[in-house]
């Protein structure tokens, strides 16, 4: 339900505008657009993919930003636009290569379809970019928040942005208490925001309403510095800290990782990973799920052993806790026997760098001791 209580007009969620819906439209935008145009123009950040309209390094920021602070992303989105700095040239890589550059910032499946959907474009289109909403859905991996994103900026296509910051900013602003973890929900934010969206600057306005969101209407709301307290009907009602409803709930599963690190002199066994579970496509280590090795070693090379642990690391849906031990092989036909019968590959160190590890591959190498 939409709640309108101290409006002088009725909203409802079925129909958005039940009866005067023209004096409504006038009124929203006569005050809440104005608003947050201004407060944009004056208060935006500056970042890289703002001082750009080229669909190709907005898609780059937006797939980079997902999930991922704004602090972290920048540099990912300068190493990229630096070492790929048109479609055709991301097109051109390995996946590798695009899974090592994006190392460190997780959400791999973003890496490989963002590396999927460049060569569609290549392929495709020719290079150039979709110029429609409708057309850049067809791309792989991209939804509808990414394509509004890019329709909108680079296209000046009216179609509302709808993120998280976006939820919460309009649910308040307009007291919309229906539930956001449904589909259904979306449809009605989109219409809402299609009242007050100018057509002649729509991306500006989506720009305008995510950086509202993430700096004045966040999760604690900074009330006393919002341009649009009186026009804000949770801030009315004083609903503003329970809004917007997200019925819901994230579970997560606690994985525990048994890793074995094989080494000899100054080479060490490493597997890739399997699609169908995280990390897909990065490499790691030889893991079993218990702290019991299921490979024989031979008493009579006798192995070292070197442990540590544990190591921590939070995903979206998953706390991982893993322990690792090395095991310094003496002889390199042992060695080598156990790479092969457990689908290992024998790297050098020095190849290491060159590889896509998780982060908590990553921060264990630097603990490596030979």
């Amino acid at each position: 339900m939409l709640r309108t209580s101290n409006l002088p007009f009725t909203f409802c969620s079925t129909n958005v505008f039940s009866r005067n819906s023209k004096t409504l439209n006038n009124i929203i935008k006569i005050q809440i657009t104005p608003s947050l145009i201004n407060w944009y123009s004056r208060e935006k950040r500056y970042l890289p993919w703002r001082i750009t309209r080229d669909p190709y390094a907005i898609w780059l920021s937006e797939i980079i930003l997902q999930q991922t602070r704004i602090k972290q992303g920048t540099p990912y989105y300068e190493k990229f636009i630096k070492t790929y700095p048109t479609v055709h040239t991301l097109a051109e890589a390995s996946e590798q290569e695009v899974l090592k550059l994006w190392e460190g910032l997780g959400y791999y499946s973003r890496a490989r379809n963002f590396h999927k959907a460049a060569r569609q474009v290549s392929k495709e289109y020719g290079g150039i970019f979709p110029n429609s909403y409708v057309e850049l859905l067809k791309l792989k991996g991209i939804g509808p928040y990414t394509a509004a994103a890019i329709a909108s900026i680079c296209f000046h296509e009216k179609v509302p942005v709808v993120d998280g910051n976006v939820f919460r900013l309009i649910s308040r602003l307009f007291g919309i208490h229906e539930d956001i973890s449904k589909a259904s929900t979306r449809k009605i934010f989109e219409k809402t925001i299609n009242l007050i969206m100018p057509s002649s600057i729509p991306g500006d306005f989506n720009q305008a309403m995510m950086e509202f969101g993430a700096l004045i209407c966040t999760p604690r709301p900074r009330c006393e510095n919002c341009d649009l307290q009186f026009n804000c009907i949770s801030f009315k009602e004083k609903t503003q800290h329970i809004l917007p409803i997200n019925k819901k709930k994230i579970k997560i599963k606690t994985r525990l990782f048994y890793y074995w690190i094989f080494t000899h002199k100054k080479k060490i066994c490493l597997k890739k990973r399997i699609k169908g579970d995280i990390w897909e496509g990065l490499w790691d280590f030889y893991s079993t799920a218990t702290s019991i090795l299921n490979i024989e070693l031979s008493d009579r090379n006798r192995p070292k052993k070197v442990s540590y642990g544990p190591m921590h690391q939070k995903l979206t849906h998953q706390n991982i806790k893993a322990w690792f031990t090395q095991i310094e092989i003496s002889t390199y036909s042992q060695f080598n026997e156990i790479a092969k019968k457990s689908n290992l590959t024998i790297f050098n160190l020095d190849e290491l760098v060159t590889l896509p590890k998780p982060k908590l591959i990553v921060n264990y190498l630097t603990q490596l001791k030979f």
